[in-house]
Formats: structure tokens, C-alpha cells, sequence
């Protein structure tokens, strides 16, 4: 499913910086996840062996040290990036407050930047849709969320850090992560600290934030390997974009992917994709927490998670959800999974390769509305075909690296350079491709841009490969 909001398209007017408080400037802006925060001296994230027990299903009373490292805004990574969605910024602490606890906490800005700290769970459905942002001061702090949830910190700049004591209010939550954590101490963890109705899972590049009656679900599951598998799936997504570090623009993104339990979604939606998380209610957990479902069924989540790869330069409202399985596909190559557009329909007896190939040259052919949604995808695996499989990870660099600028209303603008660029790439003139072929609004202004670039017919048509 797309994102439910679509705000961040524009980078000549990029959407507002996060906001510490307010709903939608927080939905709009603000970014659901991090890397593990520095605890005390040693690097990962705070959890459960980090203060002594002090009642049934709790552990609280010994202040937690943390050190937070300053990252760049999640909103400058989308602009570097040329991304349609701002990806997550959060650093999370492995703890929870309860709703109406005082947390009292004490900062330390060792190189003058003070961080914000968040206090709950992403929901854009749900009756409480966001975490809380409140900007922290030095020294002593005493923090009251109505709501509470699990507790983040951001801190923006370029390795900066600051010191976040944690006197008292917190809890500590389960917490998973990967190459520290063992299953038999995670285990323990689930049977003890019940007094969160949360738990995470963490690895280098990822989050995922669980209920406790979603992560008791599938908790007989091996967690080392579910993390290694959405680790090799979210690299994956970097490689077919180009983020290959080969030079600043081409870093991966600052922090780690957010995935959340959600508590609801509309009638018809699996899972959703929006700024900073993506979302996926309870019912997809069997996909999403399973190594098998994950490796074998996670089409969903490798979808969700390649909107947030999107590059919105070519990506006008009709490719909002044509573009992003560029990335699903990479998954499933990875995975060594059967190409989806390989899925042969019953009735016809026919994969979308050739059901698509059929509608060529008839009357009033029109790529938005002859073709059906993997028919319409057939055309970015052709481009891999024809010409590499470097194709879009060329394509992804270049575009990083000229930053062309619309507005999100410009749709044949970005028509026009999804046409272009990708010719540039080839080293082929794709004008037939494109507009004879497989009649993509490629307006005049675009004709024109494709002639002056003065290529060469490709020596073999794109339209006539197929996996």
C-alpha cells in the first residue's frame, strides 16, 4: 500500500522539520527509528540487564547512563537522497514509561547540541498516532506523557554527542539485538518484564517495535535469524539504489528502518508505508516475525520498505506504487524466490510478461490504464533485462547526484524524466520503448528532451524480454 500521506514529495519544497509536539507537524515530519544508543561506555541499547529487579514483571530503581550521537536530519537525508519519504531518526533507549510516570533524566550536551526525547508508538490509525516530542534542557529534566510508550531520543548534527542520564520512571522493555543478545536471555526477558506492553527487536540497520501479545505470538521463532533476514532484505533495497558509499551522496541513509505493530489499518490494507516507519497490523506478523513467512510470503514488508527507498524524481502518482516493487523484486532475487511477474493467471494461463505484451499496439492504449499492476512493472524489470543488472542502482546514483527538483503536482514532469534519465543510463535512445511501445504519458516537452540527447536506437528492444 502507499503511504498515507504523500507531503514529502517535493524537494524544492520540502515538507516542515520535525516538530517536538502537535500531530500532524509530527506525522508529517518526524522519523520512527535509530541505531542503538551508546550505554555507558559500551555500544548498544539499553535493556533488561541494565538495573535490578524491584518487583514482579519489573526492573526499575538504578539510573541508566546513555550516550546519544548526533545524526543528520531525517528530512536533509531525504533531500541527499532524492526520496519521496523521510526515513527514521529515532534512537531508541530499550525502555518504556508508563502513562502519567514522571521520568526524570539529567543532560550532559558534551558538544553543545541538546537532544529531544519521544515517548510512544507509531499508529497512524490508531487513537493515538505518534510519539510525544519533548525538547530536553541541560541538567535536570522531569518529562509526564499522558500516554507514555516506548522511549526515544534524537539528537541532530554530525557526531556530536550528548549525555542522557535516566534517574528514575522508566521500565525497561524486552529487547532482541542481534549479535548481543542470546535466545535463552530474550526468552527470560519475555517471562520477566511484563510490565511493558512492548517489545523491540534491533539490529545495525533496523527496528522493530512489537506489542507484547504480537512479539508472544511468534516468540518460539529464532530471532538472530528473523534479524539477519530483514538485515539481507533492507540491503538489498540499498544495492538496487546505488548505496554503495562510494561518495557522500551515496551513503545509506543516517539510523536504522522503523517496522511497527500497528492496531489497525483500513478494510483492505495489509500494511502501510509513510514517514519515518512502516506499519503492519497484527494479522501480517506471521509474515513479518517468522523467518519462513518472511523469507517465503514477505512481499508486503520488501513493498512497504521500498517506499521508503523511492527516488521522486521519477515517481509521478502513477508510478507511486509501480516504482517501489523495483525494489520488491530485488528482494525476491536476493531471497532466491520466483519473480512475481512470473505468476501465471489461472484463467489465462498467461505471466504478466505476456498478458502485457498481448495489449501492445491496440486501440486507445494507455500505460496508467491498460495495464494492470504488475503489467505496469513489466517495463522497469525490461530496463534490468536490456541493460544490466546495474541498471537502477545507475539510475539511483545519477539522480542523487544531478537532484532534479519538481513539485509533487508535476506529474509529466516526472514522466518526462523517468525517460530521459533512464536513456541516459542505457546509452540508448528509448523513445519507442517508452511512448510506442508502452504508451507512457511521455508528453511533447519529453519527446523533444529524448531527441536532443542524440542516442542511438538500443540494438535489441526491451519490450521483448521476459525473466
Amino acid at each position: 500500500m502507499r503511504m498515507p500521506t504523500d507531503s514529502a514529495g517535493s524537494s524544492t519544497a520540502p515538507a516542515p522539520a520535525a516538530s517536538p509536539v502537535g500531530r500532524r507537524s509530527v506525522l508529517a515530519a518526524a522519523a520512527g527509528a535509530g541505531a542503538a544508543i551508546v550505554l555507558g561506555a559500551t555500544a548498544g541499547t539499553a535493556h533488561a540487564a541494565d538495573a535490578p529487579a524491584a518487583g514482579p514483571g519489573r526492573r526499575t530503581g538504578r539510573p541508566v547512563k546513555l550516550t546519544v550521537t548526533a545524526r543528520p536530519a531525517a528530512e536533509a537525508e531525504r533531500l541527499r537522497l532524492g526520496q519521496a519519504l523521510r526515513g527514521s531518526e529515532f534512537q531508541p533507549t530499550g525502555l518504556y514509561v508508563p502513562p502519567g510516570t514522571p521520568l526524570s533524566l539529567t543532560v550532559q550536551p558534551h558538544h553543545g547540541l541538546l537532544p529531544t526525547l519521544w515517548i510512544g508508538a507509531w499508529d497512524y490509525y490508531g487513537e493515538v498516532t505518534e510519539p510525544r516530542g519533548y525538547p530536553l534542557t541541560k541538567g535536570a529534566n522531569t518529562v509526564t506523557d499522558p500516554h507514555g510508550g516506548p522511549v526515544y531520543l534524537t539528537l541532530t548534527g554530525h557526531g556530536e554527542r550528548a549525555g542522557v542520564l535516566i534517574r528514575s520512571g522508566a521500565l525497561p522493555m524486552p529487547v532482541f539485538t542481534l549479535g548481543r543478545t542470546s535466545e535463552a536471555d530474550y526468552q527470560r526477558q519475555l517471562d520477566t518484564l511484563t510490565a511493558s506492553p512492548y517489545v523491540e527487536l534491533h539490529a545495525p540497520h533496523t527496528i522493530m517495535t512489537l506489542t507484547r501479545e504480537g512479539a508472544l505470538l511468534y516468540r518460539g521463532e529464532d530471532h538472530a535469524a528473523l534479524l539477519g533476514l530483514v538485515e539481507t532484505i533492507i540491503d538489498s533495497h540499498a544495492r538496487i539504489s546505488g548505496l554503495d558509499g562510494s561518495g557522500p551522496v551515496h551513503r545509506r541513509k543516517a539510523g536504522p528502518y522503523h517496522f511497527t505493530e500497528v492496531s489497525k489499518v483500513p478494510s483492505g490494507v495489509g500494511a502501510y508505508a509513510t514517514h519515518g516507519y512502516n506499519g503492519f497490523p497484527r494479522a501480517y506478523l506471521d509474515r513479518a516475525t517468522t523467518v519462513e513467512g518472511l523469507r517465503t510470503r514477505g512481499w508486503g514488508l520488501y513493498h512497504e520498505l521500498g517506499h521508503l527507498h523511492q527516488q521522486f524524481a521519477y515517481k509521478p502518482g502513477g508510478l507511486t506504487e509501480v516504482t517501489v516493487n523495483i525494489y520488491s523484486l530485488a528482494a525476491q532475487r536476493t531471497l532466491g524466490q520466483p519473480s512475481n511477474l512470473l505468476t501465471v493467471d489461472p484463467a489465462t494461463g498467461l505471466t504478466y510478461f505476456q498478458s502485457a505484451r498481448q495489449k501492445f499496439g491496440t486501440a486507445g492504449l494507455t500505460y496508467e490504464k491498460s495495464f494492470g499492476a504488475y503489467e505496469k512493472l513489466v517495463p522497469l524489470r525490461q530496463l534490468e533485462l536490456a541493460f544490466g543488472d546495474d541498471f537502477w542502482p545507475r539510475m539511483h546514483k545519477l539522480v542523487r547526484e544531478e537532484n532534479p527538483q519538481s513539485d509533487y503536482t508535476e506529474d509529466a514532469k516526472r514522466y518526462r524524466a523517468l525517460a530521459t534519465f533512464s536513456s541516459r543510463v542505457a546509452g540508448y535512445d528509448l523513445t519507442d520503448f517508452y511512448v510506442n511501445t508502452w504508451a507512457f504519458p511521455i508528453d511533447a516537452t519529453g519527446r523533444a528532451e529524448l531527441a536532443a540527447l542524440k542516442l542511438p536506437k538500443p540494438p535489441v528492444d526491451p519490450a521483448t524480454l521476459a525473466d
